[in-house]
């Protein structure tokens, strides 16, 4: 099993034990996630945080993902989600993502992720580019990839889709 560890925190695959910690972070979060992330709802269950597990376990299998949870190394408390996905093999690059649960905000977990997962991109995987897609308007997030040291790009008109519908994204990037 992959572990990642940065400033205090451990990435790591989920397991079957953690679905009620991660539903009770997303119903926790609901009113600043569901915004950004439409499969963020109040009623969100267990089963659904063990479907989730299922896709990562099957994307980390494949290569074709690699979602973590974010845990405190000291008590192993959930505090997040993160990982990177969306590869194109040609060019050698691929999107990272992350989210925190409200209770777990200003303490470093998304820095940590970002600057874990980077490095396994970077020396693991061997890719030569990380993205950081930020939906216009989430402030919070941009200042993570900021934080990080991702260097802003752009602002691309109809990026990603929210519950909304098409929204402009900013791009960050991160290279070795």
């Amino acid at each position: 099993m992959i572990q990642l560890r940065a400033h205090g925190f451990l990435l790591r695959p989920f397991v079957e034990t953690d679905a009620a910690a991660f539903a009770a972070a997303v119903r926790e979060s609901t009113e600043t996630l569901a915004v950004w992330m439409p499969w963020a709802r109040s009623d969100y269950t267990e089963q659904d945080a063990l479907d989730w597990f299922a896709f990562c376990a099957a994307g980390h299998a494949s290569g074709s993902a690699y979602e973590f949870g974010i845990f405190r190394q000291d008590d192993l408390r959930f505090v997040g989600g993160a990982g990177l996905n969306h590869f194109n093999s040609v060019h050698g690059f691929c999107n990272l993502g992350y989210w925190i649960r409200s209770s777990a905000y200003r303490q470093g977990a998304a820095t940590a992720a970002v600057a874990a997962l980077a490095r396994h991109a970077f020396d693991t995987l061997q890719l030569s580019r990380v993205e950081i897609v930020v939906a216009e308007g989430n402030e919070a997030s941009m200042g993570v990839a900021r934080k990080s040291g991702a260097t802003y790009e752009c602002l691309a008109r109809n990026r990603v889709r929210l519950s909304q519908g098409p929204v402009a994204a900013h791009i960050f990037s991160l290279i070795p």
